[in-house]
Protein backbone atom coordinates (compact mmCIF):
# COMPACT_ATOMS: atom_id res chain seq x y z
CA UNK A 1 0.00 0.00 0.00
CA UNK A 2 1.14 3.51 -0.71
CA UNK A 3 1.28 6.29 1.94
CA UNK A 4 -2.19 7.67 1.09
CA UNK A 5 -3.77 4.26 1.50
CA UNK A 6 -1.92 3.67 4.76
CA UNK A 7 -3.18 6.98 6.11
CA UNK A 8 -6.72 6.11 5.01
CA UNK A 9 -6.36 2.80 6.84
CA UNK A 10 -5.16 4.52 10.01
CA UNK A 11 -8.07 6.97 9.87
CA UNK A 12 -10.55 4.16 9.21
CA UNK A 13 -9.35 2.38 12.33
CA UNK A 14 -8.42 5.29 14.59
CA UNK A 15 -11.40 7.62 14.20
CA UNK A 16 -14.14 5.12 15.08
CA UNK A 17 -12.00 3.60 17.84
CA UNK A 18 -11.42 7.02 19.41
CA UNK A 19 -15.07 8.03 19.04
CA UNK A 20 -16.17 4.79 20.69
CA UNK A 21 -13.62 5.32 23.47
CA UNK A 22 -15.01 8.82 24.00
CA UNK A 23 -18.57 7.50 24.07
CA UNK A 24 -17.72 4.90 26.70
CA UNK A 25 -15.68 7.38 28.71
CA UNK A 26 -18.60 9.81 28.76
CA UNK A 27 -20.97 6.98 29.70
CA UNK A 28 -18.98 5.25 32.43
CA UNK A 29 -16.74 8.11 33.51
CA UNK A 30 -19.23 10.97 33.50
CA UNK A 31 -22.64 9.28 33.71
CA UNK A 32 -23.84 10.45 30.28
CA UNK A 33 -25.96 7.42 29.48
CA UNK A 34 -26.77 6.83 25.80
CA UNK A 35 -30.25 7.02 24.37
CA UNK A 36 -31.42 4.64 21.67
CA UNK A 37 -30.17 6.86 18.84
CA UNK A 38 -26.78 7.17 20.56
CA UNK A 39 -26.52 3.39 20.37
CA UNK A 40 -27.44 3.52 16.68
CA UNK A 41 -24.39 5.74 16.11
CA UNK A 42 -22.08 3.28 17.84
CA UNK A 43 -22.99 0.23 15.74
CA UNK A 44 -21.44 1.51 12.47
CA UNK A 45 -18.31 2.49 14.39
CA UNK A 46 -18.01 -1.09 15.70
CA UNK A 47 -18.33 -2.29 12.11
CA UNK A 48 -15.75 0.25 10.92
CA UNK A 49 -13.21 -0.94 13.49
CA UNK A 50 -13.75 -4.56 12.42
CA UNK A 51 -13.51 -3.73 8.72
CA UNK A 52 -10.39 -1.64 9.24
CA UNK A 53 -8.81 -4.51 11.17
CA UNK A 54 -9.68 -6.84 8.29
CA UNK A 55 -7.83 -4.44 5.99
CA UNK A 56 -4.64 -5.23 7.89
CA UNK A 57 -5.03 -8.96 7.24
CA UNK A 58 -7.01 -9.72 4.10
CA UNK A 59 -6.68 -8.35 0.57
CA UNK A 60 -8.04 -6.38 -1.16
CA UNK A 61 -7.10 -3.93 1.55
CA UNK A 62 -8.62 -0.89 -0.12
CA UNK A 63 -12.01 -2.60 -0.25
CA UNK A 64 -12.03 -3.11 3.52
CA UNK A 65 -10.80 0.44 4.11
CA UNK A 66 -13.51 1.80 1.83
CA UNK A 67 -16.20 -0.21 3.61
CA UNK A 68 -14.87 1.03 6.96
CA UNK A 69 -15.05 4.59 5.63
CA UNK A 70 -18.63 3.96 4.54
CA UNK A 71 -19.50 2.71 8.04
CA UNK A 72 -17.96 5.85 9.56
CA UNK A 73 -20.03 7.94 7.13
CA UNK A 74 -23.23 6.09 8.11
CA UNK A 75 -22.55 6.81 11.77
CA UNK A 76 -22.11 10.47 10.86
CA UNK A 77 -25.45 10.50 9.05
CA UNK A 78 -27.18 8.93 12.05
CA UNK A 79 -25.45 11.49 14.28
CA UNK A 80 -26.70 14.28 12.03
CA UNK A 81 -30.24 12.96 12.23
CA UNK A 82 -29.95 12.65 16.00
CA UNK A 83 -28.56 16.18 16.31
CA UNK A 84 -31.50 17.45 14.26
CA UNK A 85 -33.88 15.77 16.70
CA UNK A 86 -32.03 17.35 19.63
CA UNK A 87 -32.17 20.80 18.02
CA UNK A 88 -35.88 20.38 17.28
CA UNK A 89 -35.46 20.51 13.49
CA UNK A 90 -37.55 17.35 13.03
CA UNK A 91 -39.39 14.66 14.98
CA UNK A 92 -37.38 11.76 16.31
CA UNK A 93 -38.19 8.73 18.35
CA UNK A 94 -41.05 8.86 20.79
CA UNK A 95 -39.59 6.33 23.22
CA UNK A 96 -36.87 6.63 25.81
CA UNK A 97 -34.22 4.16 26.85
CA UNK A 98 -31.87 3.58 29.71
CA UNK A 99 -28.45 2.02 30.15
CA UNK A 100 -28.20 -1.74 30.01
CA UNK A 101 -27.07 -3.40 33.18
CA UNK A 102 -27.94 -0.52 35.53
CA UNK A 103 -28.67 -1.64 39.07
CA UNK A 104 -26.45 -4.71 39.35
CA UNK A 105 -27.39 -8.31 38.72
CA UNK A 106 -31.16 -8.13 39.31
CA UNK A 107 -32.94 -7.37 36.01
CA UNK A 108 -36.03 -5.92 37.72
CA UNK A 109 -33.82 -3.69 39.87
CA UNK A 110 -31.95 -2.61 36.74
CA UNK A 111 -35.20 -1.64 35.04
CA UNK A 112 -36.59 0.17 38.06
CA UNK A 113 -33.41 2.14 38.74
CA UNK A 114 -32.29 2.88 35.18
CA UNK A 115 -32.42 6.59 34.35
CA UNK A 116 -34.64 7.53 31.45
CA UNK A 117 -32.63 8.95 28.60
CA UNK A 118 -34.42 11.11 26.07
CA UNK A 119 -33.25 11.23 22.49
CA UNK A 120 -34.49 14.78 21.95
CA UNK A 121 -32.51 16.37 24.79
CA UNK A 122 -28.71 16.58 24.48
CA UNK A 123 -26.88 15.16 27.48
CA UNK A 124 -24.00 17.60 26.98
CA UNK A 125 -23.06 20.41 24.61
CA UNK A 126 -20.00 22.48 23.83
CA UNK A 127 -20.53 25.70 21.95
CA UNK A 128 -24.08 24.62 21.19
CA UNK A 129 -22.97 21.37 19.56
CA UNK A 130 -24.18 18.14 21.14
CA UNK A 131 -22.28 14.86 21.27
CA UNK A 132 -24.41 13.64 18.34
CA UNK A 133 -23.48 16.80 16.46
CA UNK A 134 -19.78 16.25 17.15
CA UNK A 135 -20.08 12.64 15.99
CA UNK A 136 -21.76 13.84 12.79
CA UNK A 137 -19.07 16.42 12.07
CA UNK A 138 -16.08 14.24 12.94
CA UNK A 139 -17.44 11.12 11.22
CA UNK A 140 -18.51 12.77 7.97
CA UNK A 141 -15.28 14.75 7.61
CA UNK A 142 -13.20 11.66 8.45
CA UNK A 143 -15.12 9.49 5.98
CA UNK A 144 -14.60 12.06 3.23
CA UNK A 145 -10.88 12.16 4.08
CA UNK A 146 -10.71 8.35 3.92
CA UNK A 147 -12.37 8.31 0.49
CA UNK A 148 -10.17 11.13 -0.84
CA UNK A 149 -7.04 9.34 0.37
CA UNK A 150 -8.15 6.09 -1.23
CA UNK A 151 -8.77 7.82 -4.56
CA UNK A 152 -5.43 9.62 -4.29
CA UNK A 153 -3.77 6.29 -3.53
CA UNK A 154 -5.20 4.70 -6.67
CA UNK A 155 -3.71 7.47 -8.80
CA UNK A 156 -0.28 7.10 -7.24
Amino acid sequence: MNPSQKLAQRLALGVPALLLAGAYLSQYGFGLYPCEMCWWQRYPHFAAVGLALLSTLIPPRTLWIGLAGLAVFVSGLIGGFHAGVEYGWWQGLTTCSGPLGAGGGDPLDAIMNAPLVRCDVPAWTLGGISLAGFNALISVVSAIAIFVLLVKGRRA
